[in-house]
């Protein structure tokens, strides 16, 4: 069976979860469940980040220790996951003792290979990214060139990183590896970072007299491990590097890292020369999705635009008639369908409400909801296979699914697959109003009747399994009032004429019109 290792990036806990999150950990659920139903034996990484200046700031803030003060943030988070039908497979986190000890295990072969040195250091240190920065790569002055906050002017003696050791080597892996890093603007932004930027070595420690939250530098009591370099071991502590063999042979490297495009560097440049160093195999894809904005400004606390995702999920359960996993599969299309994930896109709940009126509620709901019907009416709701080729009405739209929709979704590139699905259930809709079965029904033709009704249940069950990565709990239930006791995704099964029978169970509406007037 073929292994698939994806990640998220850990989350840093010095606040609580907002779109963003939810955004990074649907694509990396999309993504898990296709290869679920393709068969393969996946790996879905997720986790919390919970080291570092910010996070011993804002503990000390609230009033409480930081230990307690990361066990509240991380509980939101593993609270937000099952909201929004997310099936990861692990949950790291960085304060895990299983972490920590590789984190001490690769500074000390890094160490023992002479790539690790202890040497004076003169340079601003932006806190909310975390990150230090030369004068030369200031914005206006002394403002950090991620974030633009003000920086601190910091000197003192630290351990470093030779990044600088292996800057000709990386330059020639990306030449040689262009989809490395994907989309491409961001793999073009990496090259030209690098063209414009010389390597300098990376800051590895921080002394504990100014900050005290961190794992124990190993080599000198009197550091601690900064926070990007324990942050990014996570992808191979938790799999077992140095403890569980088997495990991380099994699945190493990781075939896609989703990040959002902010944190690009450090996962593009520090980590697959951190890997190289180690003598590990480099990642096969590191994909930076886009972000999502309001009014074209990027979400953030300090504007005060977050949105919530706990508050839209419950918003949009009350207007699902309560059905809180339908909400969670409204939001998830609606990402996926509505811009290419390395594109930026503009929230709002209007375009939000739209999608679902239109896509989810005309469109699909409306289609399961009178092919069920009529399946009950015509036919006592029990619809056996007709052994005939695919209605030439469908052939086309069908056969073109089956080619292209894998390769959509393998590159992720949901909203195509989207676009693919969604012309069968406009097609379906539309044979069902060309064929007029009542009008065959009113005609005794039976015949007609009875193939007709095996084409638009197996229309939507095939829709079902394509469907299932992005919308799981709709699919299911698409297929619970198809009568499939046993609901099977496998995209093995999303052939024509896989099924012998239905046996119709009705249900309310999938998705009823939402009025916010």
């Amino acid at each position: 069976m073929k292994k698939f290792y994806l990640t998220s990036p850990i989350y840093y806990v010095n606040a609580s979860p907002h779109i963003g999150h939810a955004y990074t950990n649907i694509i990396c659920d999309c993504m898990a469940r296709f290869r679920r139903i393709r068969g393969e034996n996946v790996f879905f990484l997720t986790g919390t980040d919970e080291h570092g200046e910010k996070i011993q700031k804002a503990a000390n803030a609230e009033g409480i220790t930081t230990k307690d003060f990361i066990d509240n943030k991380v509980d939101i988070f593993k609270q937000l996951w099952p909201k929004l039908n997310i099936s990861y497979d692990f949950f790291v986190r960085t304060s895990w003792k299983g972490h920590i000890n590789v984190v001490k295990k690769v500074i000390e072969k890094l160490y023992k290979k002479g790539d690790i040195y202890k040497s004076k250091y003169n340079a601003f240190y932006c806190i909310g990214c975390e990150t230090f920065w030369t004068k030369l790569q200031l914005k206006d002055g002394n403002k950090c060139p991620e974030c633009g906050r003000k920086t601190e002017k910091i000197q003192e003696e630290n351990y470093f990183f030779k990044l600088s050791k292996y800057e000709s080597w990386f330059k020639q892996y990306l030449e040689d590896n262009p989809e490395l890093i994907r989309p491409k603007i961001r793999y073009n932004e990496v090259k030209g970072f690098l063209d414009n930027h010389p390597l300098t070595d990376l800051c590895i420690s921080r002394p504990k007299k100014r900050i005290s939250w961190g794992i124990d530098f190993p080599i000198d009591q009197k550091y601690i491990v900064y926070v990007w370099f324990d942050a990014l071991i996570n992808y191979i502590s938790a799999i077992g590097y140095g403890f569980d063999q088997e495990k991380f042979n099994t699945f190493w490297p990781a075939d896609i890292h989703f990040i959002g495009k902010d944190i690009l560097r450090h996962h593009a440049i520090f980590w697959p020369i951190m890997l190289k160093a180690l003598d590990l195999k480099i990642p096969n894809c590191i994909f930076a999705h886009g972000w999502w904005k309001i009014k074209k400004e990027k979400i953030s606390k300090s504007k005060g635009n977050i949105v919530n995702p706990f508050e839209l999920i419950d918003q949009l359960t009350d207007l699902l008639a309560g059905n809180q996993a339908l909400a969670a599969d409204a939001f998830r299309y609606f990402l996926m369908r509505e811009i290419p994930i390395g594109a930026d896109g503009n929230f709002s709940f209007k375009a939000l409400i739209s999608r679902i009126n239109s896509d989810l509620a005309n469109d699909l709901g409306n289609l399961v909801y009178r092919s069920i019907n009529m399946a009950q009416k015509y036919s006592g709701g029990k619809v056996e296979a007709v052994r005939e080729d695919i209605p030439s009405e469908f052939k086309e739209t069908i056969v073109k699914l089956e080619k292209d929709y894998d390769s959509f979704m393998s590159r992720g590139e949901f909203w195509k697959a989207l676009d693919d699905l969604f012309a069968l259930v406009s097609l379906t809709n539309k044979y069902i109003e060309d064929t007029k079965p009542w009008n065959l029904k009113k005609e005794a033709k039976e015949k007609e009747l009875f193939s007709f009704l095996y084409a638009i249940c197996e229309g939507i069950r095939i829709v079902s399994i394509y469907l299932y990565p992005i919308m799981p709990e709709t699919s299911l239930s698409i297929q619970k009032q198809l009568g499939i006791e046993d609901a099977s995704f496998s995209t093995q099964e999303a052939k024509w004429g896989s099924l012998d029978v239905f046996l119709i169970k009705k249900e309310k509406p999938l998705f009823p019109r939402i009025d916010v007037s």
